[in-house]
């Protein structure tokens, strides 16, 4: 195993051809190649990747009211899936090229309105690492109320109309568990900050 080392790809992977199949709000491509087995056999396969880059996300925690910031808008492909396409999430955008901690300053007063200072970068995961190659920055900071500069609601020209949530933070581990609240950064985010709680509250 790797752990995350990067390879010679040439050892494991030969090309044979791609394909852009869709080029609108990002790039969808058609990839046929042969896979080295484990065994040192050679497979031909076929995967589509979806390239719409690298992203950020943020769960803030205002330790006045014990609330976490949360935004709700809707998904198309949570609809698709016969869900409810409002999904309540931590805010996160698209990095664009741009540094992942200013990002996401930016992103939480488009989405939020809020401006906080402090944040802490977490780790960087893939999502869906079958079929997309977005990876995520993820951070976590705390807010108060005095930190609003905005009213928050993302780009209109960008197609965002988001809500901006309060949510206590037991509530939101709690709307895990009833599936109110599915989206995978989000889970993560809020039981990282579950078990710091714990850990801080038995030391």
């Amino acid at each position: 195993m790797t752990h995350g080392k990067r390879l010679n790809s040439s050892d494991f992977l030969r090309p044979i051809e791609s394909r852009v199949l869709s080029e609108e709000w990002g790039t969808l491509t058609s990839h046929r190649f042969e896979l080295r087995r484990r065994d040192g056999t050679w497979q031909e396969q076929i995967r589509e990747v979806y390239v719409k880059g690298s992203g950020v996300g943020c769960l803030l925690y205002n330790p006045e009211t014990g609330c976490v910031l949360l935004t709700r808008q809707f998904r198309l492909p949570a609809l698709i899936e016969g869900h409810d396409p409002y999904l309540i999430e931590a805010p996160a955008g698209l990095l664009e090229g741009a540094h992942p901690e200013d990002r996401m300053r930016a992103e939480l007063i488009e989405e939020t309105g809020f401006e906080v200072s402090g944040l802490e970068h977490l780790y960087d995961l893939f999502m869906t690492p079958g079929a997309v190659n977005e990876r995520i920055s993820l951070f976590t900071g705390t807010y108060h109320m005095k930190d609003q500069v905005a009213d928050g609601g993302g780009e209109e020209h960008e197609g965002e109309d988001i809500e901006v949530l309060h949510v206590p933070l037991n509530e939101a581990l709690n709307m895990i568990r009833t599936g109110e609240i599915c989206d995978g950064k989000t889970v993560l985010l809020l039981q990282e900050l579950a078990l710091r709680q714990l850990k801080e509250a038995g030391e």
